[in-house]
């Protein structure tokens, strides 16, 4: 027997389709099924990552073998041209928009979201999402670079934005036992969204690729159907706990006093203060060294290591017949896979370690081996030594994803804890300007590299490489300036007090499980699970493989 007001499939009535009132579980519902449903989106919009998959075909999507090339052609001439193919430079603006968006829609209607509800922003989000990347196929189409920019750049980017901050606040709800590890989740599966998109991708345009199409605009479509129905299936998926609802026997850990031993900073001061900037500097430079090489993970392997990923080591890049630049094609969206694990790796273990180390600590860590790894890229290139190339490469993109899972803790620590899921909101704009400056510095460098009569191969990187370094030199200044707050900017005693009481007021209600959240893995959550984790396997089973071809 059911309570009046709700519905036996865990939610409770009333409200239209999508909205908050309509997706508070009843009792019965099991909250293992919320961490997939966040994956399903986080896995689709994650292949924001492997985009630079599509950068080496579209750059060809006219002359099909071989670029039809235009010594003339600029960035504003490149959006409307329809007879001179695009510059991978050119395309790489689509990444940059990626973020950018993402950064700025988060931080925009964060607040919408909290007020809306995670369904109706997943279902924004997978609109937004596949509806770019729609509208990009269509730019293919008319080889119109402007549309592929707003489609699958702007609109795209808004649907990341929205995808990315949607089951965040929800999980930690459901998981207040456990808010790393359920936030990890989430954040694990945008990580790990190129390793099932980039080799899916190369898989599809390899089948419908012919004499007259490189196959992108086929495989955008295909693969905008597929995330439509994985996101539209998460956000339907969605739950939030009732007003009051604890998991099953467990009690909020007793604070060592009634105000809470630690200071606290007000939301409206803490861009005021030269710490926050300092953070913002860090996790700018962290990720834009890390973004940029990630945007260029498929063509940088590539036009380095050319003809020795196949056995044909004095072969180069500009060599190689269609068949052949296929084949390394394939090892090189495996190598974008394998820095996505990497990255999904990095984000639990340096997150774990800064537990331990301290944030600080695990910052310069970042900065500190970034430096020597980067600078040596260029040596191991010279050297033909793929194995230490690609392993540090994929220590770099782990500690990309560690700062990521880092910089929450980070600013708990400078600022405390009242306000900082605001602030985190307001420090993702560093994401956004990351989003321009990394593949920024890698595109044009190697473009101009190329004007200058650099062939494909390990000098055409060497510069920019070098120059990713300095960036993170200048990280690591900017975490050494951070110095605790002085007690100016925190708040008073009773002001926090007069914003718990607030709190404590609307929370004042009966608490409890309320035969909600329990269940743990059940057939019906296995299922979940198995819907998300076989993708995630198979991802895992083709990177490890184009690994082992990596390496042959």
């Amino acid at each position: 027997m059911t309570a009046a007001g709700t519905r036996t499939d865990g939610a409770l009535a009333g409200g239209g389709l999508l909205d908050r009132e309509r997706i508070v579980a009843r009792p019965g519902f099991n909250r293992w099924l919320v961490p997939p449903a966040a994956l399903a989106i986080h896995l689709c919009i994650g292949m924001a990552y492997g985009f630079s998959v599509f950068w080496l075909p579209l750059s060809k999507s006219l002359g099909i073998t071989a670029s039809t090339a235009c010594p003339d052609l600029t960035l504003a001439s490149a959006l409307f041209t329809t007879t001179c193919d695009w510059r991978v430079a050119d395309l790489g603006w689509i990444y940059t928009l990626f973020f950018v968006l993402l950064g700025s829609s988060a931080a925009i209607w964060g607040g919408w979201l909290e007020r809306a509800g995670p369904r109706k922003a997943g279902v924004v989000s997978a609109c937004c999402w596949c509806g770019g990347i729609i509208l990009a196929a269509i730019g293919v189409i008319t080889h119109q670079l402007w549309m592929m920019w707003l489609g699958a750049g702007v609109i795209g980017g808004i649907g990341l934005g929205l995808g990315y901050i949607s089951p965040v606040s929800t999980l930690i709800k459901w998981f207040p036992d456990r808010r790393g590890m359920a936030t990890g989740m989430a954040i694990m599966g945008f990580g790990g969204g190129a390793m099932i998109g980039a080799p899916l991708a190369n898989l599809l345009m390899n089948t419908f690729k012919t004499d007259s199409s490189v196959g992108v605009w086929q495989t955008f479509i295909v693969m905008a159907v597929i995330y439509f129905v994985f996101m539209m299936g998460g956000a339907f998926g969605y739950r939030i706990p009732p007003a009051g609802w604890r998991p099953e026997g467990w009690t909020p850990p007793a604070a060592k006093s009634t105000m809470i031993t630690t200071k606290h900073v007000h939301l409206r001061n803490a861009h005021r203060t030269k710490q926050f900037w300092l953070i913002w500097a860090v996790l700018c430079l962290n990720v834009s060294a890390g973004i940029g090489v990630l945007g260029m993970a498929s063509p940088m392997l590539q036009e380095i290591f050319a003809g020795s990923l196949i056995g044909l080591p004095d072969v180069g890049f500009a060599q190689l017949d269609a068949g052949q630049k296929a084949s390394i094609a394939t090892i090189a969206a495996g190598f974008a896979g394998l820095l996505s694990l990497f990255n999904i790796g990095g984000r639990f273990f340096w997150a774990s370690l800064s537990d331990k180390i301290g944030r600080k600590n695990t910052y310069y860590c970042f900065f500190v081996l970034g430096i020597v790894l980067y600078a040596l890229a260029p040596t191991f290139a010279g050297m033909g030594n793929k194995a230490l190339f690609v392993l540090s490469f994929g220590i770099i993109l782990s500690m990309y994803g560690g700062g990521f899972a880092t910089i929450p803790a980070y600013l708990a620590d400078i600022f405390g804890t009242q306000f900082v899921g605001a602030i985190h909101g307001r420090l993702l704009t560093a994401w956004a300007t990351a989003g321009i400056v990394g593949p920024v510095v890698v595109n044009y460098i190697r473009e101009a590299q190329i004007a200058a009569g650099v062939a494909p191969g390990p000098t055409l990187y060497t510069g920019t490489m070098y120059i990713l370094a300095g960036m993170l030199a200048l990280g690591l200044i900017a975490n050494a300036l951070i110095k605790p707050l002085s007690d100016k900017w925190f708040m008073s005693d009773d002001e926090v007090a007069a914003l718990q009481a607030k709190s404590a007021a609307v929370n004042a209600g009966p608490t409890g499980s309320f035969g909600i959240g329990t269940g743990g893995l059940d057939a019906k959550a296995m299922l979940a699970w198995a819907v998300v984790g076989i993708p995630l396997l198979w991802g895992v089973w083709v990177t490890l493989r184009a690994t082992f071809a990596l390496f042959g």
